[in-house]
């Protein structure tokens, strides 16, 4: 049995497709960095956890899902954290000052947050932390700076 002309070539092009789709994985293609400078911490107590993620349905807490990442630094002197190697896209950031160090972010009357907080793009927060648009960026081929404003209601 042959094979049609047009088959083979159709064949020949997906084999090609997988065998550069392979070789793609292999290399790598260094991502850029997102650096957020961490400004107005009340206290150097505890430590700033950060969040970024590109998957709007879980920002700001960033709990599910492989579109995220996450860093810790010590709330001493100037904070500055960094994200390494991050694909392009559109992220957005919350952090938390967990002055306790107890990993989670602690409330007053199950809805005021004691400790302190800030978004990319210093987006605003009404009733609530601000939806993932208001706190979005785009990330491209060069480095990302962002500088963050701590906020605290108690």
């Amino acid at each position: 049995m042959s094979i049609a002309k047009g088959t083979k070539r159709s064949f020949l092009l997906a084999a090609t497709g997988v065998m550069l789709g392979g070789a793609a994985r292999i290399l790598h293609l260094p991502g850029s960095d997102v650096v957020v400078r961490v400004t107005d911490l009340r206290s150097h107590d505890g430590v700033v956890r950060a969040c970024m993620t590109s998957d709007h349905s879980t920002f700001p807490r960033c709990t599910k899902g492989g579109a995220s990442y996450r860093t810790v630094a010590p709330a001493e002197g100037d904070v500055t954290l960094t994200f390494h190697d991050v694909p392009p896209g559109r992220y957005a950031i919350a952090l938390l000052h967990d002055e306790n160090g107890n990993g989670k972010a602690d409330r007053a009357l199950t809805m005021i947050p004691r400790e302190g907080f800030g978004f990319s793009r210093d987006a605003p927060v009404q009733m609530g932390p601000p939806k993932f648009e208001a706190a979005a960026f785009q990330v491209r081929q060069q480095d990302v700076r962002q500088t963050i404003r701590m906020r605290y209601m108690l």
